[in-house]
């Protein structure tokens, strides 16, 4: 009898890391010479200029809640409404996902809350029968 596996499951975007032992986690590049942090692609920071200072960098799994708006309407098949955030990283960077676990209405939602990743597969795959991981935040110290 042969086991069957499933194959992993792919990030949905480039800075969210999957490896094959351990979890999940967000990557950003850090500049070596100012200490900004980015998670999209470049070749040079944006603070101080310089060129090939920027390199992989962890990000932390928990955060402050900046902003956000509830999302009443979408696109065909997105559950409606979710909550859309800002979120600066504990360990720096700012990242934008969605806020899970929490009601959609505003006096559930506190600016300056603190946040945790969550991962999960995401409730899609793609038209080549790919699943891929998603991120998403939820207040801290909640439990499924």
């Amino acid at each position: 009898m042969s086991e069957t596996t499933s194959p992993p499951l792919l990030p949905v975007v480039n800075y969210l890391k999957v490896p094959e032992q351990g979890s999940p986690y967000l990557e950003g590049l850090k500049c070596a010479n100012c200490g900004a942090i980015y998670t999209d692609e470049r070749y040079a920071c944006a603070k101080c200029y310089r060129r090939n200072t920027l390199k992989a960098y962890r990000l932390s799994g928990t955060g402050t809640l900046v902003t956000y708006t509830i999302v009443k309407r979408s696109f065909p098949g997105i559950k409606v409404p979710y909550i859309s955030v800002i979120i600066d990283m504990d360990s720096g960077g700012t990242i934008k996902a969605n806020l899970i676990n929490v009601e959609p209405e505003p006096e559930n939602i506190k600016f300056g809350m603190a946040v945790e990743l969550l991962f999960q597969q995401a409730p899609y795959g793609d038209k080549d029968g790919n699943e891929y991981m998603m991120f998403y935040f939820q207040p801290a110290g909640e439990k499924l």
